[in-house]
């Protein structure tokens, strides 16, 4: 192992699609980390998702070894990290890790909102960023126009951005040796006692916990035994090493290095990411700065179709949770979809990704709740509880007020859609609190927004409007009062819990007008009439009414006094009525299917 002044530790950070993981391609085709037999794209993007959307959902390390121009050898430790506003948390923690950043930005499409965020981030964890214009190859790259943003936004002399083409492979060695020169050796390498910091885990079936884990100072070894100091979880170590990309096995991490450690813990809830790892017998008086707790932002019940494949759910929930921490859920029931799980998730992006990883993964049919936020409910009686779930909603006479959500969102957009999108901020009853000029072409607004209308529809028409042009970066920023009721939809007099929303006052007629309409397209008729009603307390607010079918009990008729037929009609409405009452509608799966696709 080389000497703590020749290694670096950099991450690279950009916005999402700007040529994060074709860099670290190239940097590890550079240094000969990888044979050229079995290098392919997206090395670091070991999971399918990734590589077939072409976004990166987990952090990636590998260990390089480079010889710069002076013939000196470093050892430079990559950390490739996601570009998308769901995943800043997972960015924040390998930062942490890193005294270097790359800061990418497309010469085509400028500087985007996950640009500004993530250099933030960087500048706060005090790292030396370095500047990298990207895609410089591309017939629409605009050079000068993305230095002068940097300037603008960002205060980053256009002197000190490098030019490259990730996808061609220009100006990589450039990259390189403003690496070794300019990233300054490892911070905290001096410290008394052995810390290191938790900046990613997963669950391995045989071998248990694998942390990541970036050693500030001091050394671990197999056999070791680990304190972790957030919890003062105990464990032994097993094994170390080292990234090159796949696991490699060494005697030992020294301070400096980034490498995993297995450990003998057979439950990653013992795990916390952005912990301190430090030696049980002389531990560390003072943990890592920085760690704190995923919170999830988004609230959603997953369902199986067949109701017999709860328990396979039940394990694959369970499983993806071993490999992803802000990963969150516990059992609920539902009246309408039967047991089910309610999950927690960082952001819509980040529900998406689990979705689909339950279907490949786990073979599994399922079917999810309309997504929501976390609520604070004020009551009367002068408590305060926390709501995540529209049907534990308590009644409106036991309610003083509604807290929800709100965000603080950096929406970078071209200045010819500044009208309409002002528009779409204020439908979502938001509002403007700041405008920033990056050059004539293109603006920064800041808006605040309740976290729960934009989970839906609001990047698809951001990006509608803009004709692909906007982007836009959030935060959470605080709670706030609003007028918000519980809008049920209740089918034939029975309240379908799994169609139940909480939802502004002034949007719940308009909002169960929708509901009840699209409901009558798609459930089946019945031999009765069937009213679709959505209600807020005990007010009706929309009604629509599926017409029954209707049998001919008059076509055994072949003539005789008209009074024979009136009887059976009167026989018939009697029966209908009856039916009515005891009658129970059972709704296909298509339809919750259809409605939470269009709610």
């Amino acid at each position: 192992m080389s000497s703590v002044t020749n290694i670096r530790n950099f991450c690279i950070i950009a916005h999402i699609d700007h040529g994060k993981t074709t860099l670290s391609d190239r940097l590890i085709e550079l240094t000969h980390r990888v044979e050229k037999r079995v290098m392919k794209d997206q090395l670091l993007d070991s999971m399918d998702l990734e590589r077939e959307r072409g976004i990166t959902i987990k952090s990636h390390p590998v260990t390089l070894s480079y010889c710069d121009s002076k013939g000196d050898v470093y050892i430079l430790n990559l950390i490739d990290t996601p570009g998308h506003v769901d995943f800043s948390y997972e960015v924040s923690r390998s930062l942490t890790a890193c005294e270097g950043a790359l800061l990418l930005v497309d010469a085509a499409q400028g500087i985007e909102a996950q640009t500004v965020a993530n250099a933030h981030l960087a500048v706060e964890q005090r790292l030396v960023v370095i500047p990298v214009i990207n895609k410089i190859d591309l017939p629409g790259a605009d050079i000068e126009s993305t230095r002068h943003q940097l300037e603008e936004i960002l205060a980053i002399p256009a002197e000190e951005t490098l030019l490259a083409s990730a996808k061609n492979g220009i100006g990589i060695e450039e990259i390189l040796e403003c690496v070794v020169q300019r990233v300054p050796q490892p911070r905290w390498a001096d410290y008394k006692e052995t810390r290191g910091l938790i900046f990613d885990c997963v669950y391995d079936t045989f071998r248990g916990v694998i942390c990541y884990v970036r050693i500030f100072s001091g050394s671990l070894k197999r056999g070791d035994h680990v304190l972790l100091m957030s919890d003062n979880v105990r464990a032994e170590v097993k094994e170390v090493g080292l990234f090159t990309p796949k696991m490699q096995v060494t005697d030992s991490l020294q301070n400096g290095s980034v490498g995993y450690v297995v450990t003998s813990l057979k439950n990653i809830s013992d795990i916390k990411l952005g912990d301190t790892i430090t030696q049980a017998q002389e531990p560390a008086s003072e943990m890592l700065p920085g760690y704190h707790e995923a919170r999830p932002m988004v609230f959603s019940g997953i369902y199986p179709l067949d109701t017999t494949s709860y328990e396979k759910l039940k394990a694959s929930v369970a499983k993806l949770r071993l490999n992803d921490s802000a990963f969150v859920y516990q059992p609920e029931t539902s009246a309408a979809l039967g047991f089910g799980f309610r999950c927690g998730f960082l952001g819509l992006l980040h529900m998406e990704i689990i979705m689909e990883r339950i279907r490949r993964e786990y073979d599994l049919d399922i079917i999810s709740t309309y997504p929501s936020v976390v609520y604070k409910v004020n009551l009367t009686d002068g408590g305060r509880v926390e709501i995540d779930n529209p049907a534990h909603l308590p009644e409106i006479t036991e309610i003083e007020s509604i807290e929800e959500p709100f965000i603080k969102a950096n929406l970078h957009i071209p200045t010819s859609s500044v009208g309409d999108i002002l528009g779409l901020v204020l439908d979502k009853r938001g509002t403007c609190e700041h405008t920033e000029s990056v050059d004539e072409t293109r603006l920064i607004l800041q808006c605040f927004l309740p976290l729960n209308e934009i989970l839906v529809d609001f990047n698809d028409r951001l990006k509608s409007i803009t004709r692909g042009y906007g982007s836009m970066d959030y935060d959470f920023a605080d709670y706030r009062v609003a007028d918000l009721v519980r809008l049920d939809i209740l089918v034939n007099g029975e309240n379908v819990d799994a169609f139940s929303s909480i939802t502004n006052r002034q949007k719940s007629v308009g909002k169960g007008r929708i509901l009840c309409q699209k409901l009558k397209e798609i459930l089946p008729r019945q031999l009765y009439k069937v009213a679709i009603q959505a209600a807020v307390g005990g007010t009706v607010i929309a009604r629509e009414t599926i017409g029954s079918l209707r049998k001919d009990v008059t076509a055994k008729c072949y003539g005789g006094d008209i009074t024979r037929k009136k009887k059976l009609l009167e026989r018939q409405k009697e029966g209908k009525k009856r039916m009515k009452q005891i009658g129970k509608i059972s709704i296909p799966q298509e339809a919750f299917i259809n409605i939470l696709k269009t709610t």
